[in-house]
């Protein structure tokens, strides 16, 4: 039998995707109509798609490429781990070496006092996975009625049932029914849309005391935890006044509510430490880790536990019911060891803080005396360029015009990958980028800008 040719044209692949591939977050009928963008191949910042066209990538894929593209020798490490052991599982009192290695590793950079691991394959399930330890460690404490958890408007925690619930992006909720009870959403720390009168740090303690008006609402007695992102990333990187984390830990240690950081987005150096904990001063009792944890070369995340809920976990002598196939996957953690260690090796995260990150948020605020920019803001690898109608009174387009979508389509056309959260235009490149290529992407982000002004008729 002779085997049927592969057509692997741009246009048949389209084909195959639209008949056969349900994408995240997409309208599949508008989707059709056009076909899918086929990235083929990439190298550094740089994805080349099916037609030979180059886009530098201002988004790490989704926040997660923080070694960049194209990494040898997170591939053989891959290819050598498969060889000699490519899978098996955790489960009855078994590990193997990767495994081991790598929360040995985790714990040389994690937050003091954070250095035991519980392995899956997102952020989404790592949260799933938090929800249940914090009812656990309750239920554990003879206090079955601490269980709900607050979280914040703008927060994105993942899409498994209690992630989605957790995360604050309302248009997640009305498909499926959620939230879930046990949850509950306070205002985020938002200065720039929501602020109006009052100074950053002002809003920031208001901000923070929304959280404390909700356990008081709410019983400090029925209320397990409190979740954030250092910067919440996919609500729009939002960037807490200083303020604000000084003031939630207070809440937290006062009310006996556990500190959960999401650091799906802001860990790995993302913020120019290793952690947005780091950034922020926050001593969290869990840690969510994804993404950058093997800079997305293959699927895997981490839950970092701490203080009394390690010390609860370890010698609470009965099983703990929890557990996935592919917890601490010995090709997944190996690829994971070796991408910290380049990290090391390079000194990524310190060049974030100190060099390449500088570098890109001074070279951004040039854009803020542009028409259309309101505010530009950011921390080492992670920024946003938020687009207004009305600068002195922060005043955003009509939602209906679009703005932040006719930007980033403007973006892609034009080489940039730039995504849009609203009206704003959301970056997150990888930690090795270069100046030069920095250059490149301010300057096409200018361009972008001025033929968004004209569209808009501004």
């Amino acid at each position: 039998m002779t085997a049927t040719p592969v057509n692997n044209t741009t246009a048949a692949i389209q084909a195959d995707d639209a008949r056969h591939h349900l994408h995240p977050f997409t309208d599949h009928a508008g989707l059709a109509a056009k076909g899918a963008r086929v990235i083929s191949s990439a190298e550094g910042v740089w994805l080349t798609d099916s037609e030979g066209n180059r886009l530098l990538d201002g988004m790490s894929g989704l926040w997660s490429v923080n070694v960049g593209y194209g990494r040898r020798e997170l591939a053989d490490v891959a290819h050598a781990q498969l060889m000699e052991l490519p899978y098996y599982n955790t489960f009855f009192q078994t590990t193997h070496e990767p495994v081991a290695r790598l929360g040995a590793k985790l714990a040389e950079v994690t937050p003091r006092g954070v250095d035991l691991f519980v392995y899956g394959n997102s952020g989404s399930d790592a949260n799933d996975t938090i929800v249940k330890l914090v009812r656990l460690f309750w239920n554990a404490q003879g206090r079955p009625r601490k269980k709900t958890i607050i979280s914040r408007s703008y927060a994105y925690h993942g899409v498994t049932m209690a992630a989605a619930s957790l995360s604050g992006l309302t248009a997640m909720h009305p498909q499926f029914d959620l939230p879930m009870p046990g949850v509950a959403h306070v205002a985020g720390p938002y200065w720039y849309g929501d602020g109006g009168d009052m100074s950053p740090d002002a809003f920031g303690i208001w901000a923070a005391r929304q959280v404390e008006r909700k356990i008081l609402e709410l019983g400090a007695g029925n209320v397990g935890a409190f979740i954030g992102e250092p910067i919440q990333g996919a609500g729009g990187v939002i960037i807490p006044p200083a303020t604000y984390w000084p003031e939630i830990q207070r809440i937290c240690r006062e009310h006996d509510v556990l500190l959960i950081a999401d650091e799906v987005i802001c860990g790995f150096g993302r913020t120019g430490n290793w952690f947005g904990s780091d950034t922020f001063g926050i001593t969290p009792d869990f840690m969510t880790m994804a993404k950058g944890l093997t800079s997305s070369y293959i699927p895997m995340s981490a839950v970092g536990i701490g203080g009394r809920v390690k010390d609860l976990l370890m010698n609470m002598g009965e099983e703990v019911v929890h557990g996935y196939t592919y917890s601490g996957h010995p090709v997944a953690a190996a690829v994971a060891v070796r991408n910290i260690e380049i990290m090391q090796e390079e000194g990524l995260v310190e060049r974030a803080g100190h060099d390449i990150g500088p570098y890109l948020q001074a070279r951004l605020r040039e854009l803020a005396s542009h028409p259309l920019v309101g505010e530009v803001r950011g921390i080492g690898m992670i920024a946003a360029i938020e687009i207004v109608e009305h600068k002195p009174s922060r005043a955003h387009f009509d939602p209906k015009r679009g703005a932040g979508m006719i930007c980033r389509n403007h973006s892609f056309a034009n080489g940039l990958v730039m995504r849009a959260v609203r009206d704003t235009m959301v970056l997150a490149p990888p930690l090795t980028i270069t100046r030069a290529e920095v250059d490149i992407l301010v300057e096409t982000a200018a361009r972008c800008l001025d033929l968004t002004q004209r569209d808009l008729g501004r």
